[in-house]
Order: C-alpha cells, then sequence, then structure tokens
C-alpha cells in the first residue's frame, strides 16, 4: 500500500501539491487524472524519489519512502515514460535486460527474462530480440518500454502517460496490453493521463486532480454516477460531449487498412463525404496523420451497425 499524508511540493511561486492526502491500495490499477497543471506527474515522481516533497510523509508497505535506500526503491518500482528512452546502440533483448545486468544477473538468466516477456506482449522473440529500436514502431517500442519496466519483477509500475503520443489503433491496443498484464502479474500499477476515457477505461480506481488538490477518488462508476463538485462535472462532461461524426471516428475503431495509394479525403471529412465516395467507388483512401487508410463499404456499414447497437 502506498500512502501520501499531508504532502506538498512547492516550486518557487508555485504551490504544485498542497497537502496531499491519498491512499493507493496494494495491486490496484491506480489513475491519476486531471489536466496540465494539476500535480498528477509530480505525485508520481514522488514514488520514485525523482522528486521529493517540500513537507509531508509518503508510505511504501508501512515505511516511509525517504528512509528507504534509493537504490532499493527504485528497483521495487518499474517506471514507464511517454519518451520511451531505449537505448539506441543497444539490441532489444539487451534494453529489456539492462537493470538486470547492473544487478549482476547471469547473461543466460537476462536472456531468458527478455524472451519470456517479449512472448507476454506479442513480439516474437526469435524475430525482436536481436533487433535495434530503430527497427521498431511507435507502438513496438512503447510494448518493450513497458516489459523493460517490469524485468526484475518490482512491486510497483509507474506510467506517466505513456501512450498520448501513440495514435488511436496503437493506443488501444497498448491499453488492452497493460490491463493483461495487470491481471496476470498483480502488480500495482499507478498510471497518469489526463484524458478521462483512459482513466475510466483503465482504472480500478480514479483520483481527479485539480490545482495540486485531489477532487475525488473512486470508481469509474462512483465518479460518473456521483461527481464530487462541479469541476469533476464538468470534466466529465467535456470528455464525453457529443463529437460531430467524423471519417476518424470509424478509424478509431480499427477499419481500413493500410495502403501507399493516394488519399482522396481526409480523416476530418463528416461520414456523410465517405458514404457519397463509396457510391462512386469500391474503395476510398482517406489520409491521416499516421499515413493512409483504405476503406470500403463493408467497413462503413459494420461500424454504423455497431452504432445502432450500441
Amino acid at each position: 500500500m502506498i500512502q501520501f499524508k499531508n504532502v506538498s511540493k512547492q516550486y518557487a511561486d508555485n504551490l504544485a501539491l498542497d497537502r496531499l492526502n491519498l491512499t493507493i491500495p496494494s495491486r490496484d490499477f491506480f489513475v491519476l487524472v486531471g489536466p496540465s497543471g494539476s500535480g498528477k506527474t509530480t505525485t508520481l515522481k514522488m514514488l520514485n524519489r525523482l522528486i521529493e516533497p517540500t513537507d509531508g510523509d509518503i508510505y511504501f508497505d508501512d515505511q516511509r519512502i525517504i528512509d528507504y535506500d534509493l537504490k532499493q526503491l527504485r528497483l521495487q518500482m518499474g517506471y514507464v515514460l511517454q519518451n520511451i528512452a531505449l537505448f539506441p546502440n543497444l539490441n532489444i533483448q539487451e534494453n529489456i535486460a539492462i537493470q538486470a545486468e547492473s544487478l549482476g544477473w547471469a547473461r543466460k538468466d537476462r536472456v531468458a527474462r527478455a524472451r519470456q516477456l517479449l512472448s507476454q506482449v506479442d513480439l516474437d522473440p526469435d524475430q525482436y530480440a536481436t533487433r535495434m529500436p530503430s527497427e521498431l514502431s511507435g507502438g513496438e517500442q512503447q510494448r518493450v518500454g513497458i516489459i523493460r519496466a517490469l524485468a526484475i519483477k518490482p512491486k510497483v509500475v509507474l506510467m506517466d502517460e505513456p501512450f498520448s503520443a501513440l495514435d488511436p489503433i496503437s493506443r488501444k491496443q497498448l491499453q488492452d496490453l497493460v490491463l493483461r498484464l495487470h491481471r496476470e502479474l498483480k502488480m500495482t500499477f499507478v498510471f497518469v493521463t489526463h484524458d478521462m476515457h483512459e482513466a475510466l477505461r483503465l482504472g480500478q480506481h480514479i483520483a481527479v486532480m485539480r490545482l495540486g488538490h485531489i477532487q475525488q477518488v473512486g470508481t469509474g462508476d462512483e465518479i460518473m454516477q456521483h461527481p464530487a463538485n462541479d469541476f469533476v462535472r464538468g470534466f466529465f462532461q467535456n470528455e464525453h460531449a457529443p463529437r460531430p461524426e467524423v471519417i476518424q471516428d470509424l478509424l478509431n475503431e480499427g477499419y481500413g487498412q493500410s495502403t501507399t495509394a493516394t488519399a482522396t479525403l481526409a480523416a476530418t471529412a463528416p461520414m456523410s463525404e465517405l458514404a457519397a465516395a463509396l457510391q462512386r467507388a469500391d474503395q476510398v483512401v482517406v489520409g491521416t496523420e499516421h499515413g493512409a487508410r483504405s476503406l470500403k463499404t463493408p467497413d462503413l456499414l459494420d461500424y454504423l451497425a455497431t452504432k445502432e447497437a450500441d
């Protein structure tokens, strides 16, 4: 269990955290969510002492974090960043095992652990172990970043907006992955995001933050059904405000195939334009910031049928 007791953090003229009290249960998937500047990343980084509090105490397994040997503390806490920061001169297997190597693990044990973890995130070790980071997609690199944090079996995994730079399809796939890893490994996950959709999808418990204060802690259902104040209500409503039906909505659900053909429609175009274009052609190529995708009439019909069922 992790506990914050009256924790504050002052940066010059900015009070980032103000007498924060918070309990994170063991083996929970706990999400800190809030707008930029709410204090969520400061809270996360205090757990592995990348940031020290100005006042108050943080407890991990009933011992003050400040009383741990720093190296021993960090060995119990894996850390996943938005910027994956894989070592470009090391292959994937070596990247995963770098902490195990620093602890003196035998090479055969490091290799076995790296290969096991690659398999666990659906990356064939025979294909990926000896590749270099530059040969992987952004989503594949992030998978490696996640399992690198798991390599020496920490008690806690800290994740600081790890998926915010990814395209919607990769983001959903990695959300599914971390949910599965959490179920399988039974570790405590502490996850930071500014996206309430992501918080609701991942969190067993969610802490909503604003200007260095906790606004509400609860399950997703509790927060949706009984928002504690106008800020929580407004934050949730803004995240769930109806959005216009555009082609990107369909792409976000995984429809379409990657293609090198020239795009004739933008992903921001309304769905009606896609329907009209498909009346004139067997397929339509849509341009996105991540490349072109080809859509066919069955893609549109399947998507609309799903929405009808919803």
